[in-house]
């Protein structure tokens, strides 16, 4: 009698310890697929992934004055417009403002500006690049570029800093380059 009781304790342990694996591996599966169907879950940044992914060597970045431009180390907001309109000198009022908030971060980023017209950044903007992009077009907004020259984050140009700014100190916290 003693050796059934035992024989039917350890059937009953192994049962539960193959319940609990199943039930643990089947609910891993459930979150993974629901996660990568994007049903219930999403992501936490602001911006949009740069798709296809595009590097500043297939766009050939270069300052005015036809100088390669390297981008090893150093993280970058890169303006695109066509013509640097008043949203435009906004977008790069608010993202000099957001550049100071990044406190002592601030010298991990530079900030670039493309733009067809013959636009001269103000005065109180020293730190601005001038690029040219030979390698291809490029939509209108602000772009977070890492310091691999990969474009990572697109955004319109008349976003709310403070959601950029968020997305790019998360950047910089969770980054080992640049």
């Amino acid at each position: 009698m003693q050796q059934q009781t035992t024989k039917n304790s350890g059937r009953r342990q192994l049962t539960i310890i193959l319940v609990m694996a199943a039930f643990s591996l089947g609910g891993s599966y459930l979150l993974f697929f629901s996660a990568k169907s994007g049903s219930s879950w999403g992501t936490t940044n602001n911006g949009a992934f740069v798709q296809p992914p595009v590097t500043v060597q297939q766009l050939d970045w270069r300052t005015i004055e036809n100088v390669p431009l390297d981008t090893s180390g150093q993280w970058w907001l890169w303006t695109v417009s066509d013509q640097c309109s008043d949203s435009c000198e906004q977008a790069l009022q608010k993202l000099r403002a957001a550049h100071i908030l990044l406190n002592r971060e601030a010298k991990r980023v530079r900030r670039g500006l493309t733009t067809g017209s013959s636009f001269v950044p103000p005065e109180d903007q020293p730190d601005l690049v001038r690029i040219s992009s030979g390698g291809g077009r490029m939509d209108e907004g602000i772009y977070i570029v890492d310091p691999n020259g990969n474009l990572v984050f697109f955004y319109p140009i008349d976003i709310n800093p403070k959601l950029l700014l968020a997305d790019l100190k998360r950047l910089l916290k969770v980054s080992q380059i640049g």
